[in-house]
């Protein structure tokens, strides 16, 4: 919620004067380093994002071609099994990595931060090979018995190795994020690691490997990832963190707290993504999982903008929340989570008013998909539309509210699977999942405003309407205009240029306020090189 000063600065400016006024108090000059710091960050991340989901979109196009719906399911399978140990695996240091690393190094406390950089890389190095373990004697069993697909169980030594690479990456990763270096890792996990993973399974499918040759790719570039970031994280790291001779300090008790409250929802987690594609495997068949699955990666294409921002808006909430500066968060939270809606509605759209089409894509097999994506799209909106209510929870210290949320709507998806994928199947599925992420959403939209006072809604967001209406407009012309234009995937990338170029024309046209305005000088300035690349800019 804003304060009076900050309501004032938040009002429609016509001219420049009231803009440089907005701009030249604290409050604005603050403004004004936190969204250059977050869009310049985020928009990196943003672009390997882009890049991954363009190429990924493509490369899963040629998997699905060439290996079918049910070695697709089969793989899906797997990494149900995968992503259950890594509940386990990570044991909540990841999320623990992005807090404490930016506090030890920001306090100098540079003793504790070697003692969790090496404590916690060897307790995940025990816990891995602890759970891999478990993963190559019980696997077989769960294949057999209760996915009822014994194909499966011939390519658990891969998904183990896919399980003990990813959890490394996942957390060197998070402590370059706590370095506040998403750009670099963005660099390493999109812009090297994507590329050879496609090509890796280009060489070794196209020898002949099958599925066997995805994983392995998998497995390759992981590798070459790993590498990588563990010589990133060594370089960022102070000389004093680095000395193994001084000894490993133990892990603080808040690290072990937070990582314990971080551990709980991960399970949570795991409940409410995993539970509709385990329950299918079981009710249902592989090839009504792989469906399934690639309906459920475009869905989650959708909330790309949110997570973009997520990645360096999530530390900025630690800081600003410990600062006790609550209006300029407010202020930043009611401006990207309008940006962030506005920039959704017209890939939104597109993924509705193009289901069918964007599923047929990959093969007739999977155009019965559509309405998965449908669902899951409106689902993965109403997640847009309340911005970052989860991280706001999250990073001020407010975890335990986030707990109780997710634990009640884990049991709501596991009910709603239940009853309705033996009903409905698939789209029974799609259902209970989209109803668990908008009502999770909702609750935790009342949580913030509980427990911190912030609401992410004012009078500008009805200057997203007419930028909103002219895309949406535009689609659907071309949707029955081009209807008989082949191939199709012509006519869907092609809307979905028209629809942000609509969009982000009539938007600065008729829909920017003070504070948008601020924003978009500063990102077209930068675009152009104005301003010196300094940290005191970003």
């Amino acid at each position: 919620m804003s304060g009076p000063s900050t309501a004032k600065q938040m009002a429609p400016a016509d001219t420049a004067e009231k803009r440089l006024a907005t701009v030249s108090t604290p409050a604005g000059q603050k403004f004004r380093q936190q969204m250059g710091h977050i869009s310049r960050h985020s928009s990196i991340f943003f672009a390997g994002t882009i890049f991954t989901a363009g190429t990924g979109y493509l490369f899963k196009i040629y998997l699905a071609r060439v290996l079918g719906a049910e070695a697709l399911g089969i793989y899906a399978l797997g990494m149900t099994i995968v992503g259950f140990l890594g509940v386990f695996n990570a044991l909540g240091l990841p999320h623990a990595a992005v807090r404490f690393v930016a506090t030890y190094v920001g306090t100098g406390k540079l003793d504790l931060l070697r003692g969790f950089l090496g404590r916690s890389s060897v307790l995940l190095l025990v816990s891995n090979l602890f759970l891999g373990a478990g993963v190559l004697l019980a696997g077989p069993w769960i294949a057999v018995h209760f996915y009822h697909t014994p194909a499966l169980s011939a390519y658990l030594g891969l998904f183990t190795c896919i399980m003990l690479f990813g959890v490394f990456n996942t957390f060197f990763g998070q402590v370059l994020a706590g370095y506040k270096d998403v750009a670099r890792r963005t660099l390493i996990t999109s812009f090297v690691g994507t590329p050879l993973t496609m090509i890796f399974t280009l060489g070794l499918v196209g020898l002949g490997f099958g599925l066997r040759g995805y994983m392995g790719a998998q497995v390759s570039s992981a590798v070459v990832m790993l590498v990588l970031l563990v010589a990133m994280v060594w370089k960022l790291t102070p000389p004093a963190a680095r000395s193994f001779s001084a000894g490993w300090p133990p892990l603080e008790r808040q690290v072990i707290s937070f990582s314990a409250a971080v551990f709980g929802m991960s399970f949570l987690e795991f409940l409410m993504a995993q539970a509709d594609k385990i329950l299918i495997g079981f009710y249902l068949s592989a090839r009504e999982v792989g469906v399934y699955a690639v309906s459920a990666t475009l869905v989650a294409f959708v909330p790309i903008i949110l997570q973009s921002v997520n990645q360096i808006f999530s530390p900025t909430i630690a800081e600003l929340h410990a600062r006790r500066e609550r209006e300029l968060l407010s202020r930043i939270f009611q401006t990207l989570t309008k940006w962030i809606l506005g920039l959704t509605i017209p890939l939104a759209s597109v993924m509705i008013i193009f289901a069918p089409g964007l599923m047929r894509i990959f093969g007739h097999e999977f155009e019965a998909g559509w309405p998965i994506l449908v669902i899951g799209t409106a689902g993965q909106l109403v997640n847009c539309a309340v911005g970052s209510v989860g991280y706001l929870l999250l990073m001020s210290g407010e975890q335990k509210r986030l707990v109780r949320v997710q634990a009640c709507m884990a049991v709501v998806m596991v009910v709603l699977s239940l009853l309705l994928i033996p009903r409905w199947g698939i789209i029974g599925a799609a259902a209970g999942a989209a109803i668990t992420n908008a009502v999770s959403n909702f609750v935790y939209l009342w949580q913030v405003r509980r427990a911190l006072g912030l609401s992410p809604y004012n009078r500008s967001y009805l200057r997203l309407l007419l930028p909103v209406t002219a895309a949406i407009g535009l689609l659907l012309s071309l949707r029955l205009g081009l209807s008989a234009v082949r191939p199709e995937w012509l006519v869907i990338g092609a809307g979905v240029t028209l629809a942000y170029l609509a969009f982000i024309g009539v938007a600065l046209a008729f829909g920017l306020d003070a504070d948008d305005r601020l924003i978009a000088e500063a990102v077209w300035s930068r675009l152009r090189g104005v301003f010196p690349r300094t940290e005191a800019q970003v």
